[in-house]
């Protein structure tokens, strides 16, 4: 018997999309099948029954994966099937988790597991919307204790109006892009990026993408109703904690006091201990005396470091909400890097690099959609476990790392001159080498150093700084250039990446499931404030593109007829590769004769643009070339110069006296010195004998 399927329908902005469970996935806590056009996404929930021993954390996990098979496509791996997740992938993952965690409950703790799968493609569109709108369907339809229902899409401005599901055609054209998360009472996530928007216009984006959320909000409200799923989980009640001795309080006070960041912690780990030992010494202590005594503990901490913001105004470090903590900066730093730059923030640094390669060092795509451009700006950021003192193993990239890389290279994307001005590609690589709070915006500061001492022409310095908050409800602190700690124990990381002239870059996670009113433009306009100070103490070390250095390729430009593109590439690159090897320098064509030639010296680009010319056919009018005598005919000699150029000697041009019959001067194979007169009026090469007699080895082409 077929299960019966219960669904919602949602139009906005000319799209229809329909959200579909109870026949699908049975098996999982929740499911919805979610469609618009073409498009399917699976979005299914599963929870564990109870949480794992020793576990003091929400274990939420969420894969967003798109599958080939939906879009007609085969895999172009080796395996010929999906492999390990991809940046795209995961930065969509990341979307939907920040947009659900912060609506979980604090005391929930067994593991959850949310799935998206991209079933059917039209790869065009915009997936990414649809994947985050059916994650928060199915967790607002199972059982597990969210509060929702929540909801999230990607809004662009495209020619000043907002449009929802932009196409990428759409997208293309977008001066603003903010994929926007909402809980039941309000912002819960924000991430995008923009072309020097004003504050002004971020709110504004940010208020017309929940108005149109709240319409999903309410149709996955209805889907609940109609499927009539089983009730909510009730959450686990906070466990009774222990009081802690008014010493142990004002030990604590006193080591929040302390401004630096280790000898801070050591008094608040001296404070723990003075009670938490003698607990472990008492035999006839209850065996969970201690995890709740350290609890309690934790609890304290949390509790007086937000009183000392509300309360006093004065943060860990002794700074008041708005102050931005000390900066110092150099450029210059690593003699063979194109460009590097050390940049410095209270206790936050970064090492970063930027290297200049040809447009074959692209980054090649393999999205599901096919023909996507290769990515010409890389910016990788690296978090080894030394900048925050600590030990564990070094793999690979994960998805902290890959996120917050993804939002310093949007806020520098666009400040970058386009690929038709300045034909190289980029990659910024930033090593974390102190952390304490904002290394991302010290990746986009030192970011911008870096491009800007390899003589990147920039439109404008970029800078990034992180907003915090604390709030109880009635009073809140927004806090600029947050610490590490006032993350952890703070309400809200918002970052904030832009130029003197507007935002370019964007993003924010919060943990009270909203935010109060005033709070977002509050923090915009400090962020502001704290940006603009920030870049006045960058200018001081760096204000426009330097000089570039020795070790940076020359890119010269050539351009060839399109016709003649194979010929300079040869059979299976051997042309290119033969330049490449005697002088050193890379050759990049396009399809269209656009040839980019880069060198580190001036003489390795001269010998390589010769070699193209030749390779190519480009020949000068009045210039002597070595070429080959194809064909003799009585009105002349046909000589082929190169491979792509072929051309007549007419008989009055073969030699300075009048002679009767070509052959009496040349027979096919020979080789033949001529010089170059031009086109006749069909567009055909003519060319000279007698004008090249006497012509010496130093004054032919080739």
């Amino acid at each position: 018997m077929q299960p019966t399927a219960h669904e919602v329908t949602v139009k906005l902005s000319g799209t229809e999309l329909r959200f579909e469970t109870g026949r699908i996935a049975r098996q999982a806590s929740g499911a919805v099948l979610a469609r618009s056009g073409d498009n399917v996404v699976l979005a299914t929930v599963t929870a564990a029954d109870a949480p794992r021993p020793g576990v003091d954390f929400f274990p939420l996990t969420v894969e967003y994966r798109e599958k080939f098979a939906g879009a007609g496509r085969i895999p172009g791996n080796i395996m010929r099937r999906e492999g390990r997740i991809t940046d795209h992938e995961v930065l969509t993952s990341r979307l939907i988790d920040r947009t659900l965690r912060s609506l979980f409950p604090k005391t929930y703790r067994c593991d959850v597991q949310i799935q998206v799968q991209v079933l059917s493609a039209e790869p065009t569109s915009d997936l990414e919307s649809l994947a985050i709108l059916a994650a928060c369907a199915a967790v607002h339809v199972s059982p597990v204790p969210a509060n929702g229902p929540a909801g999230g899409l990607r809004i662009h401005r495209v020619d000043g109006e907002w449009i929802a599901f932009a196409g990428h055609e759409q997208q293309k054209r977008s001066d603003l892009e903010f994929s926007v998360g909402v809980g039941p009472d309000g912002l819960v996530m924000l991430e995008g990026e923009c072309k020097e928007a004003s504050e002004a216009d971020a709110i504004a984006a940010i208020t017309e993408a929940s108005a149109w959320i709240r319409k999903f909000q309410k149709a996955f409200g209805e889907l609940r109703e109609r499927a009539g799923v089983a009730p909510k989980i009730e959450p686990p009640a906070a466990p009774e904690l222990p009081e802690l001795p008014e010493a142990t309080r004002s030990a604590l006070r006193t080591a929040l006091a302390i401004t630096v960041k280790a000898e801070r912690r050591a008094a608040i780990r001296s404070a723990r201990d003075g009670w938490l030992v003698p607990l472990g010494a008492d035999e006839s202590a209850a065996t969970d005396a201690i995890p709740l005594a350290a609890k309690a503990f934790d609890q304290a901490v949390y509790h007086e470091m937000r009183e000392l913001a509300l309360a006093s105004g004065k943060r860990l470090d002794g700074r008041s909400p708005t102050d931005i903590r000390p900066i110092w900066s150099e450029v210059g730093l690593l003699p063979r890097a194109h460009g590097s730059a050390l940049f410095t923030r209270g206790e936050t640094q970064a090492i970063v690099t930027c290297t200049l390669g040809s447009p074959d060092d692209a980054m090649r795509s393999f999205a599901l959609a096919p023909g996507q451009p290769d990515e010409r700006f890389l910016l990788h950021y690296n978090f080894p476990p030394y900048s925050v003192g600590e030990t564990r193993p070094i793999r690979g990239p994960g998805r902290r790392e890959i996120g917050h890389g993804s939002l310093a290279r949007r806020g520098l994307l666009n400040v970058l001159p386009a690929a038709a001005d300045y034909p190289y590609t980029i990659r910024v690589e930033a090593e974390i080498t102190e952390s304490n709070g904002s290394s991302s915006m010290a990746t986009v500061c030192g970011g911008t150093m870096a491009l800007l001492h390899a003589g990147v022409p920039l439109s404008h310095p970029a800078a990034g700084i992180a907003m915090g908050l604390i709030s109880d409800g009635d009073r809140h602190a927004v806090l600029s250039d947050i610490l590490g700690d006032e993350d952890h124990l703070g309400d809200m990381d918002f970052k904030v990446v832009g130029t003197r002239e507007g935002i370019t870059a964007i993003q924010l996670d919060n943990k009270l499931g909203g935010l109060p009113a005033g709070v977002l433009e509050q923090a915009l306009e400090q962020a502001r404030d704290g940006r603009l100070h920030i870049l006045a103490e960058m200018q001081k070390t760096i204000a426009e593109p330097g000089t570039p250095s020795r070790f940076v390729p020359q890119a010269n430009r050539v351009t060839i007829m399109p016709d003649a593109v194979g010929a300079l590439i040869g059979p299976r690159g051997a042309n290119i590769k033969g330049i490449t090897e005697s002088t050193g320098a890379h050759v990049s064509v396009d399809d269209h004769g656009a040839v980019l030639i880069y060198a580190t010296d001036q003489t390795s680009a001269q010998r390589a643009t010769e070699m193209v010319q030749r390779a190519a056919g480009i020949l000068k009018v009045g210039r002597c070339y070595r070429g080959t005598v194809t064909g003799v005919k009585d009105f002349g000699v046909f000589v082929r110069v190169n491979a792509v150029n072929e051309g007549l000697v007419p008989i009055e041009e073969l030699a300075e006296e009048h002679i009767k019959r070509a052959g009496d001067v040349a027979s096919e194979g020979d080789e033949m010195i001529v010089t170059v007169l031009g086109a006749d009026d069909r567009g055909r090469l003519r060319l000279s004998r007698k004008r090249a007699i006497g012509v010496g080895d130093a004054q032919i082409e080739f």
